[in-house]
């Protein structure tokens, strides 16, 4: 995620990265380009024929506005859906770590049951901990086990290899070890439901997710869109030269830029769990709920905060 310095006007102005300048530069520079050449034949060529006027291009533009603005507004709300859903998982894991801490333990002096309960505890905070990671990694597409080490048992991380679904397969052996925790007497019976309940809102989450990437604005809307696009900003120099004559590449250059930009930042944002520029920061994210979850095991040895890096968190 892009961070701009706030209060600074000019220097947001002159901001490329992370822009959708950086991304429509190449298609803006051949409208400039066709924009030139038909002024040029038309102050230079003594009788051309355009045929064209301004009007079919103000009511086209009428219509592509409202195009563009529901299309950004579609994908920002899967983007804010999206954040909204990683703010729910920071509390949801916080949660979860406090009941495993609370509610996990003895309930009766029986020795020799098992290994003591901080140790079981950090156990079952570390799993909620790997589930956040294989989380982001899953909405990414990473295949990055070992950003888990430490937080599973060896040999059940690396049979996460041949899971499709690897952040529901760490739920369910979380799930196995609470049921295994209740049957030793571990867990009270009035407590397990609530403990159920944290992995069910998880899943929840986690399917949410999973239907934000898996179901992207219909194609045909979007290749629609790029279309009209287009031919609108291609056209366009025909149309407004016979008004605007020397001035037309420039106008045509901040119109097209104008139509391009808002094309570019809805898919752009479309996809809020990718690694581009204005993507939610999930690593940022799940870093911080593993160092919550970590210091309310009293842990002090904790890994450090993300900070941007050249003003973009990742």
């Amino acid at each position: 995620m892009l961070l701009l310095e706030r209060g600074h006007w000019w220097k947001q102005i002159a901001t490329v990265r992370g822009t959708a300048l950086a991304r429509v530069w190449p298609r803006l520079a051949v409208v400039t380009v066709v924009a030139t050449v038909v002024t040029v034949v038309h102050e230079y060529v003594e009788h051309p024929i355009w045929g064209l006027t301004t009007l079919p291009f103000s009511l086209v533009a009428v219509a592509l506005g409202i195009f563009l603005g529901f299309r950004n507004n579609t994908s920002y709300d899967r983007f804010w859906e999206g954040r909204k859903l990683w703010g729910q998982l920071v509390n949801t894991s916080r949660s979860l770590a406090r009941q495993v801490q609370v509610m996990v333990g003895p309930q009766r002096e029986e020795p020799g049951v098992g290994p003591d309960q901080a140790e079981v505890q950090r156990e079952l905070v570390y799993r909620v901990i790997a589930y956040v990671h294989a989380l982001r990694l899953h909405l990414r597409d990473q295949d990055r086990l070992e950003e888990l080490a430490g937080l599973l048992p060896d040999d059940e991380r690396e049979g996460l290899r041949g899971q499709l679904n690897r952040p529901l397969a760490i739920l369910r052996e979380l799930g196995g070890r609470l049921r295994d925790l209740w049957q030793q007497g571990k867990v009270h019976p009035m407590h397990l439901p609530t403990l159920e309940g944290s992995l069910s809102t998880l899943t929840d989450i986690q399917g949410a997710c999973e239907r934000i990437k898996s179901t992207p604005i219909p194609s045909s809307y979007t290749v629609l869109i790029h279309r009209i696009v287009a031919v609108y900003t291609f056209a366009l120099p025909f149309g407004i030269v016979e008004t605007v004559g020397g001035a037309t590449p420039v106008v045509v250059a901040i119109i097209a830029y104008a139509f391009f930009g808002l094309d570019a930042v809805g898919e752009e944002i479309e996809e809020p769990f990718g690694t581009d520029v204005n993507d939610l920061p999930l690593s940022t994210l799940s870093r911080m709920i593993e160092i919550n979850l970590r210091q309310t095991l009293g842990e002090t040895e904790v890994p450090e905060v993300l900070r941007p890096v050249d003003g973009v968190l990742s």
